[in-house]
């Protein structure tokens, strides 16, 4: 197959399934192995990001999807009429983070490090679609454990979870003795 009847049969999958499609299942739909399809991939990215297009390919954790460019957003709200993004309160945000860096985690692992319920925060998130079930804890009654969605990467603007940022042991020891000492204030009252 030429190179551009390629090009072509990977857009065409890339926009009809409308979802993050795993390399494999690219390689094996245009019939090359997948360090072919990928120079093939990268190749179709370098030309969306070249141009002046709406729309570009991006990877996300070994998979690739078609998506809009963030440029174009402005202009899918007009036509939509919809609030440009879903605010995340801070504890939203924390719930998320906290999901982010631990998963898989059941809701009373998140509650017993925030020290409140999260129950509205999770569903939030879950209607959000930044963190879905990913799966059953094997104890009796069987929690939900909680993990984060391909929306959460492409939102975050991350490839993958390795690239979420790592704190530096000084500021994580900082953070421990400040946990601590806000433990023993509650104690004390």
């Amino acid at each position: 197959m030429e190179l551009a009847k390629v090009k072509a049969t990977i857009e065409a999958v890339l926009f009809t399934l409308g979802e993050a499609v795993e390399l494999d299942r690219i390689a094996k739909t245009i019939g090359h192995d997948e360090e072919t399809t990928k120079r093939v991939l990268q190749s179709l990215m370098e030309d969306y990001a070249a141009e002046e297009r709406g729309i570009q390919i991006i990877e996300i954790d070994g998979s690739y999807q078609m998506c809009t460019k963030e440029t174009m957003y402005d202009a899918l709200i007009r036509i939509t009429h919809i609030p440009k993004k879903h605010v995340l309160t801070d504890v939203q945000l924390e719930t998320l983070s906290i999901i982010a860096y631990k998963q898989p985690i059941t809701r009373v692992e998140i509650e017993a490090i925030r020290g409140v319920k999260c129950d509205h925060a999770i569903n939030k998130l879950i209607e959000y679609n930044l963190v879905c079930e990913a799966g059953r804890l094997d104890v009796p009654g069987k929690p939900i454990l909680f993990g984060t969605t391909d929306e959460f990467l492409r939102s975050f603007g991350i490839t993958s979870l390795e690239d979420l940022p790592v704190l530096d042991s000084d500021k994580l020891e900082d953070f421990k003795s400040e946990a601590e000492e806000e433990v023993q204030l509650q104690l004390s009252l």
